[in-house]
């Protein structure tokens, strides 16, 4: 990995400044929300046009992003910035200069996130013909039930004991996970058995302008092979209907069928997908 310390405060705004330009030009975020808020503290290589910073590359233990400012692309930025790194590399959308940047550089796709959407009339039609929460099981949310906050994490690495960022978690990874602005306690539905033990979540994400999102949905061991996924899904997406929105996204491995499938027979349609390129 290249030698890189985290930004100057003069050069994580100019950094901010270019990932928000990014986005209003491509149409999607080009740098994580998890990236995004670990800026000032991540690694950070910087592209510069004299003294300018025109775009800049941010890393982590696992993987990096970056991008260019949409005024200093064609210039082989990218390519210097891309250059030397050891760490797969996110292209979010998977738009056609980040494919060009990846065939010219030698990286193949590794991983690929897909983005799902419903909308309208599939959102509704969903929550009135999914599955209802099965006799013996009750919804209720983080807000009324906080002391169940470690089974909520013990559930959470249960369903991702095989994932690279979800998995794997302590309590102090769940705080700073649900340390940001648009976090409600009202939006972490928890699936609850007879004996009032979590066994399944559903945590949404609620953003002013943004579809609402399923954010994350994990079964415990002790939920599995019991049909209650879908129900799980259902009751978020009704959670969601209820508080005005129109539309939801999810975000799910492409190489999870079972998952795919799921939502695809809820009414979901893949919106655009996230590649990982390989070092």
């Amino acid at each position: 990995m290249l030698p890189t310390t985290p930004p100057t405060p003069a050069e994580l705004a100019a950094a901010r400044a270019i990932a928000e330009q990014a986005q209003a030009h491509d149409g999607l975020a080009p740098i994580s929300e998890q990236f995004l808020r670990n800026l000032a503290t991540n690694p950070f290589l910087g592209a510069y046009q004299g003294s300018e910073l025109v775009g800049f590359c941010t890393y982590d233990a696992a993987s990096a992003e970056l991008v260019v400012a949409p005024s200093a692309r064609g210039n082989g930025h990218g390519t210097r910035l891309i250059t030397g790194l050891e760490a797969p590399v996110w292209a979010h959308g998977n738009l056609p200069a980040a494919q060009h940047l990846a065939a010219k550089t030698g990286r193949e796709v590794v991983r690929e996130l897909l983005v799902m959407e419903i909308q309208k009339e599939a959102l509704l039609a969903a929550v009135d013909t999914a599955a209802a929460v099965p006799q013996g099981y009750s919804i209720s949310t983080f807000a009324e039930r906080p002391e169940l906050k470690q089974q909520w994490l013990e559930a959470n690495n249960q369903a991702f004991s095989w994932h690279p960022e979800q998995g794997g978690w302590d309590l102090q990874r769940l705080d700073t996970a649900i340390d940001t602005e648009w976090f409600s306690a009202k939006d972490v539905l928890f699936l609850l058995d007879e004996s009032q033990n979590l066994v399944g979540f559903h945590w949404i994400k609620q953003v002013q302008g943004a579809p609402g999102e399923v954010y994350v949905v994990g079964l415990a061991d002790s939920g599995r092979g019991k049909g209650l996924g879908t129900p799980l899904v259902a009751a978020g997406l009704k959670h969601l209907a209820e508080q005005g929105n129109t539309a939801v996204i999810l975000y799910v491995e492409a190489d999870n069928a079972p998952a795919v499938a799921a939502y695809q027979r809820l009414g979901f349609s893949v919106s655009q997908r996230h590649c990982l390129y390989g070092a």
